[in-house]
């Protein structure tokens, strides 16, 4: 088995597909990207790590940090420790259900409240805090650091809560730094200063932060780094790559390897399109793996010289038969269906 690149021909002896009428997204309006083993030049969506195997990982999250996302909510952040106003101002987060409010009802016709619907864990104090991450194991856990008096908090409030009923492999927790003076320590520790804040956790363990983002990234950051049950096979060093190759030798299945790191923003934005992909292409096999995971992953990276991530690899037959950079979701549907022996036209 080889996993040196190689330059191929896509088979082009099928029907002309024009990609802008592949509904699972939204139209191709790119241009065609390079579809060979060689490395394109870096478009704005791309995180660039040019040398990053050379460097320690600490510098990951310096190196990927771009700003290049968009989103139908993006508010000002507010600072949790403004000046306090001598007007007493009502709150605008509420978090408890009124008393014998009945929302829905369940299989068995009881009433269920808001709040058992949402599923979202109200924090009140450290221990209780503490308690949450530890039950939840190696679960991802969602917290939004948030205040009452916030609006930015309590717009993207909602948008956790629909999460929370979808998503039953992921544990959210609402934490409010203004409810008490043991919480506003408690934000100061945790060096929360603008709210709403987020943070995840796996294992008890800090992996993730953000800071005053949209519904879209939200639900971007929870596929990305709560995703343990999709239809995308998860790789954590070369010999699961190795295995998975030799598991679809036989069907001639295309694998399709999603290259990327944990605190990369383009490879959180197109994840979501890696899972919905997975969803519908049955013909294809999916893949993720994080280059920062462990010295295994980075070494991967380095032999199939990888320098800018996202990059996925297109594996048949254990060759890599291309390769396409980027985050755009049409081009990444246009490559896959090239290698699918499609005949893409835009």
């Amino acid at each position: 088995m080889s996993l040196k690149p190689q330059r191929v021909v896509p088979n082009d002896s099928s029907l002309d597909f024009n990609t802008s009428s592949y509904l699972l997204f939204n139209p191709i309006i790119s241009s065609s990207p390079t579809t060979t083993a060689a490395v394109p030049t870096p478009p704005a969506t791309m995180a660039a790590f040019t040398n990053l195997i050379l460097k320690p990982t600490t510098n990951i999250i310096s190196t990927t940090k771009l700003h290049v996302f968009t989103s139908h909510y993006n508010p000002k952040i507010q600072s949790f420790f403004p000046t306090k106003s001598k007007t007493h101002t009502p709150p605008l987060f509420v978090t408890k259900a009124s008393a014998g409010a009945a929302t829905k009802t369940d299989d068995n016709g009881a009433a269920k409240t808001k709040k058992e619907e949402d599923k979202v864990q109200h924090i009140h104090t450290v221990a209780e805090f503490e308690a949450a991450l530890r039950d939840a194991k190696q679960k991802l856990v969602v917290v939004e650091f948030a205040a009452r008096n916030s609006k930015q908090s309590s717009e993207i409030y909602p948008f956790m809560v629909n999460l929370s009923r979808t998503c039953n492999e992921v544990v959210f927790l609402l934490v409010l730094g203004d409810e008490s003076d043991e919480m506003t320590e408690f934000f100061k520790r945790e060096k929360i200063e603008k709210v709403p804040h987020f943070n995840f956790y796996k294992g008890m363990e800090k992996i993730h932060e953000e800071e005053g983002i949209g519904p879209d990234r939200l639900m971007g950051d929870v596929l990305y780094y709560g995703d343990n049950h999709s239809g995308v096979v998860q790789l954590h060093n070369r010999e699961d790559v190795e295995k998975l190759i030799a598991d679809h030798k036989e069907d001639n299945k295309l694998i399709v390897l999603d290259v990327g790191l944990k605190h990369c923003g383009p490879c959180v934005k197109v994840y979501p399109t890696v899972l919905k992909l997975s969803k519908k292409m049955e013909t294809v096999v999916f893949a993720r793996m994080n280059g920062d995971e462990n010295d295994s992953c980075m070494q991967f990276l380095k032999d199939m010289d990888v320098v800018e991530v996202p990059t996925f690899l297109f594996i048949r037959d254990g060759e890599i038969c291309g390769r396409y950079v980027g985050s755009g979701k049409g081009e990444l549907i246009g490559e896959i269906l090239r290698y699918q022996g499609v005949r893409v036209t835009y």
